[in-house]
This record gives C-alpha cells, structure tokens and sequence, in this order.
C-alpha cells in the first residue's frame, strides 16, 4: 500500500514537477519549448512568478480530462489567444522567441526627419535620449517591435507600456508629446540608429 502512495507521489512529482521546476529555472522554458523556441510569459509581458508556473502546470491535471488534454484542447479552442485552464488562471501565454540575430528590421542610416506614427519628428531638435539607454534595453525595444503585429491589441499595449515604464526614467519627454507609447518606442529605435551608436 505505502509502495503503491509512493510510486504515485513520484510520478506526480516527476510529471507535474519537471514543468514547473524547467518553467521556473529557465525564465518560462522547458527543454521542449527551448527546442522550439517558445516560452511561457504572463499577459504583461514580464516572466511568471514561482507560484504563476506552479499553478500552471498544476491545472494540468484538469486539462488531462477525461483523457488525451480533453479539457485542455475544448478550451484553447473556445478561448481568446487559445489558452488552456492553467493559462487562464494565471494569465500567462505562450509566445514564440526570434532571435536578436532573425531580427532585420531595415533602419534608415541617418535620417534627419522620419515619422513615428503620424507625428513627424526631426531627430536634431527633440532627441529622446536614445544614447542613454544600454544595449539590452534597445534590444527589448527592438524585439518587441518585431513582434508586435503578431500580439492580441490588449496584449500589445500592455507590453508596449511595461518596456516603455523600464526605461522612462532615462528619457527626455517633451511636456506637448502628444505621441503615444508604440510612437516614442519606434522613434527611440531610430534615433539610436541614426545617431550611429548601432549599426
């Protein structure tokens, strides 16, 4: 009897565990998802908490029902950004990751006046303060612009807000911008472009 509570506290843990435990240690990725290059992410586009990819993953044992992710497949199929229950309780998503490398927007060299939505900005009279920013913080800019078109409308501004909000504190705003959040990211991705600090 004990053997048998044993071996099944083992393979829940070995189950349930090796999701959890992965999706925690490698920022959202299993072996899998590495391999295919996807991983797991809150709406927001921070990374899950601890006890987000636990909640998760244990909502596994629902979407198993009856058998063969019965549950798991109705409701991807029947949800908004096709989540199963574990995704919906902690409102997270499965995103797929480009490289820094696959990333080729085409930038141009040194513009002078460019548009950032419908708003024209000229670079030498109201810079951004693109220079100040490191190069992991333009390659998040970068990454999710490359991305965006791909995202749910309510998913995209939140992420365009959550970099915005990392990096605000390092820019110049000007008190009339009257640009929205997506605006000033592209302009901060071509002034850093034109002002030759990437290539």
């Amino acid at each position: 009897m004990w053997g048998g509570a044993v071996l099944i506290l083992f393979y829940f843990l070995l189950y349930f565990g090796y999701y959890a435990f992965f999706e925690i240690w490698w920022n959202g990725q299993t072996p899998g998802k590495r391999k295919v290059g996807i991983r797991v992410i809150k709406d927001s586009g921070r990374p899950l908490t601890p006890a987000e990819s636990i909640g998760r993953n244990l909502m596994r044992i629902v979407d198993w029902m009856p058998f063969l992710y019965g549950v798991g497949i109705v409701s991807a199929f029947f949800t908004k950004g096709n989540k199963r229950l574990g995704d919906l309780l902690v409102g997270s998503l499965v995103v797929r990751e480009t490289s820094l490398q696959e990333l080729k927007p085409v930038w141009q060299k040194a513009p002078v006046v460019f548009a950032a939505g419908n708003v024209p900005v000229v670079l030498s009279a109201a810079p951004l303060g693109a220079g100040r920013l490191t190069p992991e913080e333009c390659a998040l800019i970068d990454s999710f612009l490359a991305r965006r078109s791909s995202l749910d409308y309510d998913v995209r501004a939140r992420m365009a807000e959550e970099v915005f909000r990392r990096i605000r504190g390092k820019l110049t705003i000007p008190l009339d911008n009257k640009r929205s959040v997506e605006s000033l990211l592209e302009a901060l991705s071509y002034e850093r472009r034109a002002t030759g600090h990437f290539s």
